[in-house]
């Protein structure tokens, strides 16, 4: 039942109760409720969430809708049931060269070739580990260290990079994939179960290590499929988005298209005019972007067109929506975009609104729990918080994974008592509406772009140039990004800041997404009394003075 610090609107008839834990159970009597799609018996949904696999519910829908349009990227198009030959002969050819459980390494654009990579790997039974294209030689070796890939298919420019890589750990390197899609050998579908791990992620830390994040076909089904639930989703949506698929926000697009049998349509790179334009020409009826993308939408100031009628959704992710920006926004699309929210670690949403923020108030929430989840707010001491009280935001629930990647010590400093995971971030209740809203983050995790940045990683790369003796990377709002990746360095005696040339450093050993677009220069880095660098003195900092 709903607890008194999440209370419901006035005119809700519902039901409190002396827990502090908040499901979607209780949320769900809401009046507004109307507008999400009639959920069966709770327990009956919630115990089926995850009893599939990926592939499997997309195999049926190819078996029984082979020629409704799947995926289309750059005009190109395939049906379910040429997706589905597809995976099908990928997933023999790896079935000959991997055994169940293998780690397999999938880089490259998004592309065609990439969902029938994904899908035969899974199929085949490997574990697939998506790895940004943009990564350089040294973070893909850290990759596939961490991963213990065996086997790794890449195309475009990263192959190259790639092949420098895979001599040092003996990888499989498949650089032409349609060696993949010749090897015609029957898979049995059940070979896999909804236990096992479909995706291993990857999220860094305060150390700068990367951790594995096994998420196995019940999570990640779980997530989704609670998320079309309450988005409404059905076989007739057509999504469209600019979204990497190596990205938690993007994968669940194509996962939602493939298990409902509905379409995607994919940009492989962003324009405003572009993605309106496809909006428009696909008749698209969902919309998934990110914060930065909506910015860029309302900086271009293009509509659009009155005649694109048939979008009911656009959704946000990733990164905090402001309400100026939501705004901007709706004044372009004719919707406000619906704000959900999630963490590697619970797959696409852990929560999330469906809302019509105009008549609710809604406006910077970030919604209520998906079924099956159980969200808490934790005090410093582990308890629950009183009513009212901000605290960590802590999940449970079949969305979420069961422990690090070979990380005894990180699993277990992610877990308090009883299941609930740690999301690191701080939270408190809306009054007005009962949402969820976040206040900030425990963990000093930067996104940027809708991207995560953890810049312990970054103060290890800075901290290699012979000029630099000690480095601090924090983020700083910023309206495009959401938040700018910033650097502040101590340097060595007798060198002047030369913060191009620690940019360049920065790019030669990270994403471009990962590094320092400002470098400040102090001479010494402020601490806390714990002996921590105080990140929020440094933020203030910026453009002082005594920053230069």
């Amino acid at each position: 039942m709903l607890a008194p610090s999440f209370r419901a609107p006035p005119t809700h008839d519902v039901m409190m109760a002396s827990s502090r834990t908040w499901s979607w159970r209780e949320w769900s009597r809401a009046g507004w409720s109307r507008h999400l799609p009639e959920i069966p018996d709770h327990e009956e949904f919630v115990a089926g969430l995850g009893e599939a696999t990926i592939h499997g519910l997309a195999h049926g829908v190819a078996l029984r809708e082979p020629v409704r349009p799947a995926i289309s990227i750059d005009g190109v198009e395939l049906t379910h049931g040429a997706l589905d030959d597809r995976a099908s002969l990928a997933a023999g050819w790896l079935a000959a060269h991997i055994a169940p459980g293998d780690r397999v390494l999938i880089a490259g654009a998004a592309s065609l070739d990439w969902a029938a990579c994904y899908l035969g790997t899974l199929r085949a039974g490997g574990v697939a580990v998506l790895a940004n294209p943009a990564y350089t030689a040294a973070e893909l070796d850290e990759l596939i260290g961490a991963s213990g890939a065996r086997l790794a298919v890449a195309w475009g420019d990263v192959a190259g990079t790639l092949a420098e890589v895979a001599r040092r750990h003996r990888l499989v390197l498949v650089t032409a994939v349609a060696e993949l899609l010749t090897h015609k050998t029957d898979i049995v579908m059940d070979r896999v179960q909804p236990g096992a791990i479909a995706v291993l992620a990857f999220t860094s830390g305060t150390t700068g290590r990367p951790k594995g994040v096994p998420l196995t076909h019940r999570n990640l089904l779980a997530s989704i499929r609670t998320a079309m639930a309450a988005w409404r989703w059905s076989h007739d949506d057509v999504l469209v988005h600019a979204l990497p698929l190596f990205h938690q926000h993007g994968l669940g697009g194509l996962h939602a298209t493939l298990i409902a049998g509905s379409s995607l349509h994919l940009l492989p790179h962003f324009t405003p005019a572009g993605l309106l334009r496809t909006v428009t020409d696909s008749r698209a009826t969902v919309l998934f972007a990110v914060p930065t993308l909506y910015q860029r939408l309302v900086i271009a100031d293009e509509a659009l067109p009155a005649a694109a009628k048939d979008l009911r959704l656009a959704i946000s992710g990733s990164a905090p929506l402001s309400e100026h920006l939501a705004t901007g926004a709706a004044q372009l699309l004719g919707r406000i975009p619906l704000v959900r929210y999630g963490t590697t670690e619970s797959g696409l949403d852990t929560s999330h609104v469906y809302h019509e923020p105009r008549e609710l108030g809604l406006s910077g929430t970030i919604g209520v729990p998906l079924p099956g989840l159980e969200v808490r707010l934790a005090g410093e001491d582990g308890a629950e918080v009183e009513a009212g009280a901000d605290g960590e935001i802590q999940l449970r629930g079949p969305q979420v994974f069961g422990g690090y990647w070979g990380d005894v010590e990180a699993t277990a400093a992610a877990f308090a008592a009883e299941g609930w995971f740690r999301t690191g971030d701080i939270g408190g209740l809306d009054s007005a509406s009962g949402h969820l809203v976040i206040r900030g983050r425990s963990k000093e995790v930067i996104v940027s772009g809708g991207m995560n940045v953890f810049p312990r990683e970054v103060e290890i790369v800075l901290e290699k140039h012979p000029s630099v003796e000690e480095a601090a990377v924090a983020g700083i709002t910023d309206e495009r990004w959401g938040e700018q990746v910033t650097a502040w360095v101590v340097l060595e005696p007798g060198h002047a800041l030369d913060a191009d040339a620690l940019i360049a450093h920065a790019r030669s050993m990270l994403a471009a997404y990962k590094c320092p677009k400002q470098v400040f220069s102090l001479h010494a880095l402020p601490h806390n009394r714990a002996g921590k660098v105080d990140r929020r003195k440094l933020r203030a900092s910026a453009g002082s003075p005594e920053a230069r």
